[in-house]
């Protein structure tokens, strides 16, 4: 398991004093997302706008932002108040004297607060309170990982690591790691992926690096690469990616084939076929057909990844206040639809052929059920155990592949794989 970090503790090693000219930018930029703007359209609009901010000030503003962005439903209770526009000093003081350890006239300096500060309070009493979770996240959370669920949420309250996945089309992950060193960026390789490296130390402008611009590499997490891993995709293979998107697992196939086989992508948002193409173009994939009307009935393929629209609970880590944009009443929604995906996509199954359920989210409706459903309706589809000796024991649950932030390190997946008889 993942050594624990207290996410607060993280937020006592920022060195906050840069705000003190900035507490007017701060407040108008937090002020926004607590209207429902994206905390990262937010900030970065921020940036752009002042450009002459030293990289201390740009550190702290950042922080400030994202950190009443994530800690929002907390810091209310903390200040007993909504989270609300209105409320945008008093919860950025609050982040600063309770969870930052900042002393308080400071704290109260650095927010622009005005007036009585609110009295500080014990710990929340709940795990959606402690973690500022809405209360369905942090219930499905708990039920699903009993004891587990506070480091579970713990670690969804920390940023993620930058992960990228060497481009085996043109380099390999050692060599990568040479490049990237010798461009200034310090690497380590991931635990599980033989593809990975996890960038080390401050945070490089990732896209301007002349790495990145040649093809070398695209920035991935270990989870989603071992997802695409146990696609088991092999030169001369017909590989769908059914749901592509902008194309992550897409181009990590087209590593697995050689340029040998076929790969195709479908997906029902044009836009990120588009994406789909330029990352293409640049990573040198040139066997890859992309499908912008569903796939003819006639395809058979002898692998065809799933890559299920879900509820995105893994990888929360990722956006800082996307838990709060992402709606009960449309996960309850989404087991019928990818249950439908699931059903058309297995008609393009060869026989012998594997056909891989996966989704970014924690929730077992969205997952196992999902799954079991099928089965029940598709019984020439037989369960698989998930991956083969390479895949880690630990990162199997039963037959089916998970992968934990508390645990792994990286995002919440979860995979099936399905052999049609």
């Amino acid at each position: 398991m993942v050594a624990r970090v207290d996410p607060a503790q993280r937020l006592r090693t920022i060195r906050w004093s840069p705000l003190a000219d900035l507490h007017e930018s701060a407040a108008r930029a937090i002020a926004r997302v607590l209207s429902g703007e994206p905390a990262e359209k937010v900030i970065d609009r921020l940036l752009r706008s002042q450009r002459g901010l030293s990289g201390e000030q740009r550190t702290a503003l950042v922080e400030a932002v994202f950190g009443v962005a994530l800690w929002q439903r907390r810091l209310a209770w903390h200040a007993a108040v909504e989270p609300h526009p209105e409320h945008a000093r008093a919860l950025l003081f609050v982040l600063l004297r309770d969870l930052a350890g900042v002393a308080e006239a400071e704290a109260a300096s650095l927010s622009g607060l005005s007036g009585a500060p609110p009295p500080p309070r014990d710990a929340p009493p709940s795990l959606a309170l402690r973690w500022s979770l809405p209360d369905w996240i942090a219930a499905s959370l708990s039920r699903d990982f009993g004891a587990e669920a506070e480091a579970l949420c713990a670690s969804l309250n920390l940023p993620g690591p930058i992960c990228l996945r060497a481009n085996t089309l043109r380099t390999t992950r050692e060599a990568l790691a040479s490049t990237l060193r010798a461009e200034g960026v310090a690497t380590r390789p991931t635990t599980f992926s033989p593809l990975g490296l996890l960038v080390e130390g401050p945070r490089p402008n990732i896209l301007g690096l002349p790495s990145h611009r040649a093809g070398l590499f695209e920035v991935q997490d270990e989870g989603s690469q071992l997802l695409g891993l146990l696609v088991e995709a092999r030169p001369g293979h017909t590989v769908l990616d059914f749901c592509a998107g902008r194309g992550g697992k897409t181009l990590l196939l087209a590593g697995e084939l050689r340029g040998r086989g076929a790969l195709l992508a479908h997906d029902v948002d044009q836009s990120r076929l588009d994406r789909l193409e330029q990352r293409a173009a640049r990573a040198g994939v040139l066997a890859l057909r992309v499908l912008r009307a569903e796939p003819d009935a006639s395809l058979r393929c002898d692998r065809v990844l799933v890559d299920a629209p879900c509820s995105e609970l893994g990888s929360l880590r990722r956006g800082p206040d996307a838990r709060f944009r992402t709606r009960e009443a449309d996960a309850l929604a989404l087991p019928k639809l990818q249950l439908q995906i699931l059903q058309t996509a297995a008609r393009h199954v060869a026989a012998n052929g594997l056909l891989i359920y996966a989704t970014c989210t924690l929730r077992r409706e969205e997952n196992d059920e999902v799954v079991e459903a099928f089965l029940a309706a598709q019984p020439r589809f037989l369960l698989r155990t998930a991956g083969g000796p390479w895949l880690a024991d630990g990162l199997r649950r039963g037959p089916y592949f998970e992968s934990l932030p508390h645990r792994h390190g990286c995002d919440g997946f979860f995979a099936a794989v399905l052999q049609l008889a």
